[in-house]
């Protein structure tokens, strides 16, 4: 049973490290560039996403492709993973799996909007992405249960290896599934994003959907007092010895706040803002805008 327990650990840790470098370099840093960094730790953070997430790593730039398109489109058609239009969370992902081939692939050509600022390195996603990569992990993952449990517990493998190996879209599933269906919100975005827990230990503060998309160049997920976004103290940290650096000028904090609330795309009719409206966001976009300048 100590064996089954250091098993258990290895697991907790792999969930994890991975999530860690999902959260923190696929999305806070490829897709947003809510911070910056040096070269060598870009290659770093990028070698290390591979290392964590193993058989189901996800390349940077596809993911920071589809991920701005899901903000584009949120809870629209034309949405890589919503949970509104698709029947269940497997076919959801299948659906984001497809747009993901396709992007990684270049078998479509991505809107102009969403293309640049993202890392890349051809070399090591042409390694990552190979067959015998994803492979190679998986018989990894096996070896480390099958070498590590007596033969009467090799039970566990398959529970345990399948997690393993597919820990990347798991974390995708719960997180673009519950963060759009289940929860509160602090906030009117105009799509159905939610945040599903007040202190995201699970998921490392990727569940706080409902704050990202209001404020979704804001390193810090959680935006009222109560919340706790575990994975923004580590970029403090981060930041503090160097690694990375993020802007605390007034004027950066306005440029991460939303200029205008967005409408609701979810339907057709509000997809034409009234003029009326219209005019008092633009006055309120503009001023926005000035108090930043004057704050820089």
């Amino acid at each position: 049973m100590e064996t089954l327990g250091y098993m258990a650990l290895f697991m907790v840790a792999h969930w994890y490290l991975s999530l860690f470098c999902q959260t923190f370099y696929l999305h806070r840093y490829s897709a947003h560039k809510m911070f910056t960094m040096s070269p060598f730790w870009e290659k770093f953070f990028y070698f290390l996403t591979w290392v964590t997430q193993g058989s189901s790593f996800l390349s940077p730039r596809a993911y920071a492709i589809l991920h701005r398109m899901h903000h584009e489109y949120s809870d629209t058609h034309d949405d890589p993973h919503s949970p509104h239009h698709t029947d269940n969370v497997m076919t959801m992902m299948w659906k984001t799996k497809i747009i993901y081939n396709n992007v990684l692939k270049w078998r479509v050509q991505p809107e102009e909007k969403f293309l640049g600022q993202y890392p890349e390195w051809d070399a090591m996603d042409k390694v990552a992405d190979s067959w015998t990569s994803r492979i190679g992990w998986v018989l990894f993952y096996i070896a480390i249960y099958a070498i590590a449990l007596p033969v009467t517990m090799w039970w566990v493998l398959p529970i345990a290896v399948p997690i393993h190996a597919l820990m990347g879209p798991i974390h995708g599933a719960i997180v673009n599934w519950s963060g759009h269906k289940y929860g509160y919100s602090n906030w009117d975005n105009g799509d159905k994003s939610r945040n599903t827990l007040f202190a995201d230990v699970l998921l490392l503060g990727e569940l706080f959907q409902n704050n990202h998309h209001y404020y979704p160049l804001r390193p810090n997920f959680a935006t009222k007092w109560w919340e706790f976004d575990p994975t923004y103290p580590v970029i403090k940290v981060l930041n503090a010895i160097g690694v990375i650096k993020i802007s605390n000028s007034p004027a950066a904090q306005m440029a991460a706040a939303p200029i205008q609330p967005r409408p609701d795309y979810t339907t057709v009719e509000a997809v034409k803002i009234p003029e009326d409206i219209s005019r008092k966001l633009n006055k309120k976009a503009y001023k926005r805008r000035e108090m930043a300048k004057e704050m820089a």
